[in-house]
């Protein structure tokens, strides 16, 4: 009996004992090696033991000399080019890479790299950077945030992030629709002067375009990077610039204005073989290519800001209204003749009133010498038989056939002349 109880009171003491040191182990703090590889990194893992040491907004400048930030730029598209209001929209990647040696490496990193939280981004050091020439600019968060930080071996972080720009562009249109726009997308230091900061484009690949870019009106025929550091009145900014040399096509102009118009131009020399009595006729066709010109004009710059200085597209429509009026002021100086009264012009002699003056007088003197001659013989005699009196030619010239003659010269100086105008203007615009 005794001898039950002690073993029963073994066994509890041995249950109490288990239980304890259960609650022990769930009660006690975990590992922090533990807790490390199941959390990742946090950021004072990167950060000086010394925060002290750290200021956010200072650049990690090594041994005095100004950090140096590399950028690179993939052009996904360039869209929307907007010639009224001057800006274009354009989809890129944007990388930064630059050296921090202030920051420490985590412990056991084997990897080339270390994807680190975008967010400590706010707690670290970071170009100031901006888009000078950026009206908007959209960051893309679908369907995560498009942008990542890296931290290599020997400290250096690189930011890539995708945008959306919207970009001003200072066109010039004094040789549309032959113009080509330069546009560029300048990134520029915000608060650092090139003391502090000196942006550099990546020696390896700095830009990369999109081949498959395809505009409506336009093509890229060349791009390049640039260093467009300024100097304000607080110093030097260091900044970086692409370039875009957009060339216009002329498929899109040549048959919306060009061919149209100059279709209007011949169709207005219609008249010109018309008959100058068909009033009507001639004059409705003239209004009607004036009308559809100025309509044409105003179409053909619908897209274009209201610029003050003569365009190449001005001076192609201008001349082309000039031709059409001067075809209405043709049938207004061929109308006036019609109605005007025949013309007499005196060639040679003396008129007929004066002929017959001196046939009078010949019959007196006759009559005085005794010669009895009649003065239709006298007068017949006097034009065939004098050596003395010159003969009289009499040419009529119609108002008629003066307006019949303007339309016969006009049927060919009117196509010369526009012929003319196409070889001046094509030679001068087309090879720009």
């Amino acid at each position: 009996m005794s001898w039950a109880f002690g073993a029963s009171s073994t066994v509890s003491l041995w249950l109490l004992r288990t239980l304890c040191l259960f609650w022990l182990l769930s009660s006690a703090p975990p590992d922090s090696t533990m807790v490390r590889a199941q959390t990742g990194l946090v950021l004072h893992d990167i950060l000086p033991r010394d925060l002290k040491q750290y200021d956010k907004n200072r650049p990690p400048k090594y041994e005095g000399h100004a950090t140096i930030v590399y950028f690179h730029v993939t052009v996904l598209s360039v869209d929307s080019i907007d010639e009224e209001s001057m800006t274009y929209v354009a989809d890129i990647f944007l990388a930064q890479s630059w050296r921090d040696h202030r920051l420490r490496l985590p412990e056991n990193m084997t990897e080339e790299y270390r994807i680190l939280d975008v967010e400590w981004l706010h707690n670290i050091w970071r170009p100031d950077c901006f888009f000078k020439n950026a009206k908007k600019v959209t960051f893309h968060e679908m369907s995560v945030p498009n942008h990542y930080l890296w931290l290599y071996h020997d400290k250096t972080l690189l930011y890539m992030a995708k945008l959306t720009l919207v970009l001003s562009c200072a066109m010039k249109f004094e040789a549309y629709p032959h113009d080509t726009q330069i546009c560029s997308m300048m990134i520029e230091s915000l608060s650092h002067t090139t003391h502090d900061l000196v942006f550099k484009w990546n020696e390896t690949d700095p830009l990369v375009v999109n081949p498959d870019i395809e505009l409506p009106q336009l093509d890229i025929s060349r791009n390049n990077t640039e260093d467009c550091t300024l100097t304000y009145s607080t110093g030097n900014f260091t900044c970086l610039a692409v370039v875009f040399n957009l060339r216009r096509r002329l498929g899109y102009h040549l048959f919306h204005t060009y061919v149209p118009s100059a279709i209007t131009v011949v169709m207005s020399w219609i008249s010109f073989w018309i008959k100058p009595e068909a009033i009507p006729a001639r004059v409705t066709l003239g209004v009607t290519s004036l009308l559809t010109l100025a309509t044409q004009n105003q179409q053909s710059q619908s897209s274009l800001p209201p610029v003050s200085y003569i365009k190449a597209i001005d001076v192609w429509m201008s001349s082309c209204t000039v031709f059409v009026f001067a075809s209405l002021l043709q049938f207004g100086l061929v109308n006036y003749f019609m109605d005007a009264e025949p013309l007499t012009k005196d060639m040679t002699g003396y008129s007929v009133e004066d002929l017959t003056d001196l046939d009078d007088k010949k019959s007196e003197d006759g009559r005085a010498n005794g010669y009895s001659r009649s003065r239709s013989r006298s007068r017949s005699r006097l034009r065939s038989h004098s050596p003395g009196v010159p003969q009289y030619v009499v040419h009529r010239c119609t108002g008629k056939d003066i307006a019949i003659y303007i339309d016969k010269f006009s049927r060919f100086f009117f196509p010369f002349a526009f012929f003319i105008l196409n070889v001046s203007y094509w030679t001068t615009y087309g090879t720009m």
